[in-house]
């Protein structure tokens, strides 16, 4: 469940923020999951078994100024992750999540804003580097694959190490 807006969003404070805009955010990083969520978990409890990945953010582990609409919903998606595991769990159905750091995707780079914090992101990892998506399939795989068959309603931080710092 990878459903989000970041890269085009507009930073300013939280008082600034349009209801419409709230709104909008809202009914794509939050509504957008909990839908493929609703969709995919009838297959998924019939055969008894089933992966549901989230994508959050480690940026709701530090908090972030500026941004209060996109880090209010990726902590509604561990809250939901939570609650899922919890409900799903006995159909065999983990349900996991993700928090990557800043990621270089495609809307990242293209957005002139969000690229002026992008080395100061990076100073705060602890590998000092940009994240790329590559960086998220080891965890995306281990989290998809059979070895995580005994974890459920937990977020993987996969951000160089920003959000211990």
């Amino acid at each position: 469940n990878n459903a989000a807006i970041f890269g085009t969003l507009a930073l300013g404070p939280f008082e600034d923020i349009e209801v419409a805009e709230w709104d909008r955010l809202m009914a794509v990083n939050v509504k957008g999951p909990w839908l493929c969520t609703k969709a995919a978990s009838p297959v998924m409890r019939k055969q008894g078994y089933g992966k549901i990945i989230n994508i959050a953010s480690g940026t709701l582990f530090k908090g972030s100024p500026n941004l209060l609409h996109y880090v209010s919903s990726k902590g509604a998606v561990l809250a939901m992750t939570r609650s899922l595991s919890r409900e799903l769990g006995g159909d065999g159905i983990c349900v996991n999540t993700i928090a990557p750091g800043l990621t270089m995707s495609e809307n990242v780079l293209n957005s002139d804003e969000h690229m002026a914090y992008r080395d100061a992101n990076a100073d705060t990892r602890a590998l000092k580097r940009l994240q790329t998506p590559d960086d998220l399939i080891g965890a995306l795989i281990f989290l998809s694959s059979p070895d995580s068959d005994f974890m459920t309603g937990q977020c993987m931080v996969v951000d160089g190490g920003s959000a211990n710092n």
